[in-house]
């Protein structure tokens, strides 16, 4: 992984985080929904990132 693909994805999850703070500030439903997309979104590819990081890189640390 990369550092601009971390902080890609952490940029994300921020940008999210900013959009579900300002729908639940505002009583904005689907700003409060599309961010929390977002967090959920950065939050899988950072998840993917670091399982490619991993030895095996498959997350199943030895299985045969």
């Amino acid at each position: 992984m990369s550092f601009f693909e971390k902080v890609k994805a952490k940029a994300e999850e921020l940008l999210g985080r900013a959009e579900q703070v300002y729908g639940e500030s505002h009583g904005d439903a689907a700003a409060t929904v599309a961010g929390e997309a977002h967090v959920m979104e950065a939050e899988a590819e950072e998840d993917e990132l670091e399982r490619e990081e991993r030895p095996g890189g498959d997350g199943l640390t030895g299985a045969h």
